[in-house]
């Protein structure tokens, strides 16, 4: 099934997302996961991981080789993140037979703290919601249920990015620092590089509250285009009030629920972060997929609550 730049791919009981511009790189690897794509930390993919049970954090990094089910990744090694809404970003490279994980600035959480600056051995976990790399044969993962998975790609340097982007990583801007973080580390001209944006929750179920649109006005200069004004007049009217509720009471709790709700637009945010680091808008990429309206064949934290599992979207340099 192809929908925009990309399509569905199945093969062996796995299914993936694959854009269509980014696969045209023979020595790129890469793939945004579904829920057809494996269950349990266990999984052989590492493109769709279940609930994981048994207290193993579900954001527990992890470094895994050999992902049979997509063609080219024999052999990777995976790196992962705790991710935590941040503005954190790692360099990913080899040493010896593991990963390390250099940490790049602004960094907030005390382990990171300690690790400015150096190259760290992936003892884990190592918190931050982005990677870059320039050496092949590592694959960087990152897991969603909802927020956006971000994939850049550098041609002309050979190098990529993984980026996890929910509301609060928009605000940290995490997308346009990333763009920095792989200008800085590979001379990464930012006109050249392609996005490629993977399912996420759209505009049509991301109802956010006012403390959400509050802090996008306190943070940025504007958010024109960014929320969508949604009518709740049609939804099924509450419990009737107690006998024991005010006439004011009453009213407010009208007012309320009629009261029309804003969805967030989290692509156009970080569309707007990506042209504003430079990018141009023919190279960014949209999977044309709302998680929270396709149960069958994603994830969703908005539609399932805690119980949800994750997607992988992957990228890696071939050797």
């Amino acid at each position: 099934m192809t929908q925009g730049d990309f399509r569905l791919i199945s093969q062996g009981g796995t299914a993936w997302l694959e854009c269509a511009s980014l696969a045209r790189f023979s020595w790129l690897v890469h793939a945004f996961g579904t829920r057809l794509a494996g269950h349990g930390p266990a999984s052989a993919s590492g493109l769709g991981t279940g609930a994981t049970g048994l207290g193993e954090p579900r954001n527990a990094p992890t470094e895994r080789t050999g992902l049979p089910e997509v063609p080219g990744a024999t052999g990777f090694s995976v790196a992962s993140l705790q991710q935590v809404h941040s503005a954190n970003i790692y360099r990913v490279s080899r040493a010896g037979g593991g990963l390390r994980y250099q940490a790049l600035p602004p960094i907030s959480n005390a382990r990171s703290i300690a690790a400015r600056g150096a190259s760290v051995a992936s003892a884990g976990p190592f918190c931050g919601d982005a990677m870059i790399t320039g050496q092949p044969g590592i694959l960087l993962s990152i897991r969603t249920a909802d927020c956006l998975p971000i994939l850049l790609v550098d041609a002309r340097h050979g190098a990529a990015a993984a980026i996890h982007c929910g509301w609060r990583g928009a605000l940290t801007g995490i997308v346009e620092k990333s763009v920095v973080e792989m200008r800085r580390a590979f001379e990464s001209r930012p006109e050249e590089l392609l996005a490629a944006m993977g399912p996420s929750i759209r505009a049509c179920c991301y109802e956010v509250g006012d403390e959400v649109v509050s802090a996008f006005r306190e943070r940025l200069a504007s958010v024109e285009g960014l929320f969508r004004i949604v009518s709740q007049a049609a939804l099924p009217p509450d419990q009737p009030p107690r006998e024991t509720t005010s006439a004011a009471e009453t009213a407010a709790a009208c007012r309320s629920r009629n009261a029309p709700r804003r969805h967030l637009d989290l692509v156009a945010a970080a569309r707007r972060q990506l042209l504003a680091a430079g990018l141009q808008a023919p190279n960014l990429f949209v999977a044309d997929y709302c998680t929270a309206c396709r149960p069958d064949l994603f994830f969703s934290y908005r539609r399932e609550g805690n119980s949800t599992g994750r997607m992988t979207a992957l990228i890696g340099i071939s050797n």
